[in-house]
């Protein structure tokens, strides 16, 4: 059974920051990355999960001594998945002279965020979402250490076909989330001239599903496309299974699929969610295994968000270690740029000056009702 989540402590309620004080001292011996994120509210599991893995490859990289001599540190600002209060951490973060952005969580924020950081000149690495107006047009700041929401919904819809489940709602976030992943799936089902049964909303940081529920199950849908947080898609797949609904639900990454299996307990059998980074429980690759044995060792729980914090530190490792002994922006935008076919333990990513979308990697799981992932 998957670990139960903790709670990550801020300091002052407001902030976390990983470097080793003695170093502190001296900014020129730092890199110094700034991330918004969600780290309390009903979307806090995302940001709380994603930044214990990013903070486990930092910390193990300070321990070595850091990239050509110099520690990373990363200062957490909490913005409780609000777009107006990650613009704010963002220009504070910008004023305080950041080298990079990492590892934004989630597409409405992001969306407020990737514009401030464009236009002050500096990288945007790694954020939590595959929504395709971050990455469409081509922006030479954001880099994409994950899958897009076109590739996880087209694999899902892919699948259902391919099972004979041609009648699909969709229940989505009323953001530039849930509208990013609804263009996905009808994307997908255009491709084979179909469309959704039903659509149906609820609000971001809400878990008011009733009209939803009413809304989907009228449709009598075969499956349901779920593209919001984890409090939200739990409340509807328990309400909508109260009304007499016998569909099948399908997730994408972004839902948190540790923090989901939580909080429906034994509900959680049968939903499946589709995941943009390699199997966090065990060690089927390479990377897996480095993941598990870190996490581990840092008391972090194993699951996606933290694999992919992990993830999206090593590629930023990597490409600073590729910046130089007196790294710039620019020369980090080179060194991610120059990440061509990186096998990071059996899960690849591919970029070059023209292409910042470093991975199409997408696999389907299935909850189980003591809380486990099969894939």
């Amino acid at each position: 059974m998957m670990q139960r989540r903790k709670a990550l402590k801020t300091l002052g309620g407001l902030s976390v920051v990983i470097a080793s004080p003695a170093i502190l001292a001296d900014s020129r011996a730092r890199i110094l990355l700034g991330q918004s994120a969600a780290m309390t509210g009903p979307a806090a599991q995302l940001g709380i999960q994603f930044h214990a893995g990013a903070k486990v490859l930092f910390d193990r990289v300070n321990a070595a001594g850091g990239i050509n001599g110099k520690v990373i540190e990363l200062k957490t600002l909490d913005d409780g998945y609000e777009p107006d209060r990650c613009a704010a951490n963002t220009k504070k973060l910008i004023e305080e002279d950041v080298f990079s952005l990492f590892g934004y969580i989630g597409t409405p924020t992001s969306v407020v965020a990737l514009p401030l950081a464009t236009n002050a000149k500096i990288p945007f690495i790694a954020p939590f979402t595959g929504a395709q107006a971050l990455r469409e047009p081509f922006n030479r700041y954001a880099f994409h250490v994950r899958a897009s929401y076109y590739d996880e919904t087209a694999r899902i819809v892919n699948q259902l076909y391919a099972v004979g489940m041609k009648n699909i709602a969709v229940f989505y976030q009323n953001d530039a989330y849930g509208q990013a992943g609804l263009a996905g799936v009808n994307r997908a089902l255009a491709a084979v001239n179909s469309k959704p049964v039903a659509l149906a909303t609820v609000e971001r940081n809400s878990v008011d599903v009733a009209a939803a529920v009413r809304t989907i199950v009228a449709a009598k849908p075969e499956a349901v496309v779920q593209i919001s947080a984890y409090k939200s898609c739990a409340a509807y797949i328990r309400e909508a299974r109260k009304a007499g609904s016998g569909a099948q639900f399908f997730n994408v990454s972004f839902v948190g699929t540790a923090a989901l299996a939580n909080e429906l307990g034994p509900d959680a059998r049968g939903v499946v969610v589709s995941q943009v980074m390699p199997f966090p429980f065990a060690a089927v690759t390479p990377l897996s295994a480095e993941f598990i044995k870190a996490a581990s060792a840092g008391k972090v729980d194993l699951n996606y968000s933290s694999m992919e914090g992990y993830v999206a530190a090593k590629v930023f490792v990597e490409a600073l270690r590729r910046a130089g002994n007196n790294p710039s922006r620019e020369a980090l935008i080179t060194g991610m740029e120059s990440l061509r076919e990186l096998n990071l333990g059996g899960f690849f990513v591919d970029f070059s000056p023209t292409k910042h979308a470093g991975s199409s990697y997408v696999d389907l799981t299935i909850l189980t009702s003591d809380g486990r992932v099969r894939h």
